[in-house]
């Protein structure tokens, strides 16, 4: 009887290995697509049957589609790095307050004012896009980084909000009264206890805003008009439209703007688990 379980437990585990190894080829597979196309001739990536394994690597591809826009593709890459640095940093300074307010002062309407937070992330933002624009606009400040930019210093994201608070309730609060019979100040140990604790989460919220930035399109595409302005988003759907028959190009510079965002997530997985896992222990 054991004999028979030992195998249904074999059969089973192969069972879901095979299912989960299907599913890892089916999204691993545009990413493969991505990378041999951009190492492929001009008619090595037209031809039918497709080549998979370019013969040779064309290692060219991507200096052409760094030279080969009106200006510099390391421009609209400065932007993009410029953008994702600052909004990310207003992201985790002010989220990271709003959800220590959240998690250890106790008010009267808390509980209201956060559910009217949360409430906030079922609003589609094509209902706030036109007023928006209009309050940036009357404030000069469309075509400039600062649309992009400024909100992020508000905890304007709900969700990060909702994240930190969940991780900062997992902390005793017997540190915080150690902290204040020391003679730390709230924030004092909003910054010298709370944050270094929750780096797990902190790092999540860095790469999920980052992600947010670097990949976000109709953001720039509605608030940039000026070419050395444009971020890497733009810049590729440009490059589309002017050489959408260079596949190849269009491919190298594509995996050119993921491949940071592949970085950051590898180096920072062990952390991000962590810190998805951790929240909403303790509501």
């Amino acid at each position: 009887m054991k004999l028979v379980r030992r195998e249904y437990t074999v059969v089973g585990a192969a069972a879901v290995g095979l299912v989960l190894a299907a599913g890892a080829a089916l999204f691993i597979f545009p990413f493969f697509w991505t990378v041999t196309t951009a190492l492929k001739s001009y008619q090595q990536a037209f031809a039918y049957p497709p080549v998979w394994i370019p013969k040779p690597f064309v290692w060219s591809n991507f200096a052409e589609a760094w030279t080969t826009l009106p200006m510099p593709f390391h421009l609209f890459v400065i932007n993009t790095y410029t953008i994702a640095f600052i909004a990310t940093s207003g992201t985790l300074l002010s989220c990271s307050l709003v959800a220590y307010g959240f998690a250890r002062f106790r008010f009267r309407g808390r509980n209201l004012l956060f559910l009217v937070l949360l409430s906030t992330m079922m609003l589609p933002g094509q209902v706030t896009m036109i007023p928006v624009f209009v309050f940036w606009n009357k404030l000069h400040l469309v075509d400039t980084f600062a649309p992009l930019v400024l909100p992020a210093w508000f905890a304007t994201s709900a969700f990060s909000v909702f994240l930190l608070r969940q991780f900062f309730m997992t902390i005793p609060k017997e540190l915080d009264e150690a902290a204040m019979i020391d003679g730390c100040s709230y924030f004092g140990i909003w910054w010298r206890i709370i944050m270094p604790l929750s780096r797990p989460a902190l790092i999540t919220i860095v790469i999920l805003s980052f992600l947010g930035e670097w990949n976000d399109f109709m953001g720039p595409l509605i608030y940039l008009n000026s070419l050395r302005n444009y971020t890497v988003s733009i810049a590729l759907n440009m490059f589309r439209d002017l050489y959408y028959v260079r596949l190849e190009l269009l491919m190298a510079a594509s995996l050119i703007h993921i491949i940071p965002v592949i970085a950051l997530f590898f180096a920072a997985q062990k952390y991000f688990i962590k810190g998805i896992t951790m929240t909403g222990i303790k509501g």
